[in-house]
């Protein structure tokens, strides 16, 4: 008996521990430095010495452990709740009612992918930080606070890629698809919700594009100035990959994401522009730190 509560006591105590684990995590990775090792003497140092690899694979299992574990439990949680957003995703139809199966595994089917893909947005912060504590030791000080800022960044520019896609790109495409050519669509649950999940999903990994231009002129890998004189050439790609991501293949929807995609390119130019300015601020900065500390002749 004593050992049952004992048992128990630990099962309540370890969500508490976890966070304490977590929080005691970020907290070093805050205020530790690490060692500025060069990159070819990191890669000789993995090369002579193997086993130093497999500290490195273990923390990253328990990170995707972590992460797989909590995705695992909010698609249970999400289960409860997939009749409903299934209905809500239908709204353009007509609802969950205007869904028609036509084989007996496909409604299962259909909520498992409503449950996981709607996990995977709950627990999208998390996965995040997950691989973030896995790469901060790594990084300086500096990178490693920048990544905390990026993080809810990155959440908040999916979200609302997955709304533009929710609220302007299917409302109208699903009409167009439909009632095209005046032919009745009998509409499939695990077809109709394959798409529009994957439409969302899509349109929020598009919405990254600024954020990632940031890092990369952060890392000094772009320049503001080539994104401006290049803007031509984006515009043909984003036309590109807006016809790639489209659902349709008229030039009103086409154009619906067209749109937004140049408005976030010259999002990024001007991203691109402060993250230069902080990268030349840095760079003056450890110039006369290393100046003050340099021996005088």
């Amino acid at each position: 008996m004593r050992i049952l509560i004992r048992a128990i006591w630990n099962l309540l105590l370890a969500p508490f521990r976890w966070l304490r684990t977590m929080f005691g995590e970020i907290k070093s990775f805050l205020s530790d430095e690490p060692e500025d090792t060069p990159l070819g003497d990191s890669l000789e140092k993995a090369f002579n010495s193997p086993q130093s690899l497999l500290v490195h694979l273990d923390a990253l299992r328990k990170h995707l452990f972590r992460s797989a574990l909590v995705l695992a439990l909010t698609t249970v949680l999400a289960f409860a709740f997939a009749s409903q957003i299934i209905d809500l995703l239908a709204l353009p139809v007509g609802g969950i009612e205007a869904l028609v199966a036509i084989d007996p595994t496909e409604p299962i089917g259909t909520f498992m992918r409503v449950s996981l893909m709607t996990a995977f947005a709950i627990t999208l912060p998390y996965i995040i930080l997950e691989l973030w504590l896995f790469i901060a030791p790594g990084l300086s000080r500096d990178s490693r606070i920048f990544g905390l800022y990026a993080i809810p960044i990155a959440v908040i520019f999916f979200i609302g890629g997955m709304a533009f896609a929710y609220f302007v790109l299917l409302p109208t495409a699903i009409p167009f698809l439909v009632n095209f050519g005046g032919i009745t669509s009998q509409i499939r649950p695990s077809s109709y919700i394959r798409f529009v999940t994957s439409i969302m999903f899509w349109i929020g990994i598009a919405f990254q594009f600024p954020l990632i231009i940031y890092v990369l002129a952060r890392v000094g890998l772009i320049k503001a100035k080539v994104l401006i004189e290049q803007w031509r050439l984006a515009v043909v790609i984003i036309a590109i990959l807006s016809a790639a991501i489209t659902p349709t293949i008229d030039p009103v929807n086409m154009a619906l994401v067209m749109g937004p995609m140049i408005v976030l390119y010259f999002l990024g130019i001007v991203l691109a522009t402060i993250a230069e300015r902080a990268r030349s601020r840095d760079l003056s900065e450890q110039e006369s730190q290393s100046d003050s500390i340099s021996p005088t002749p």
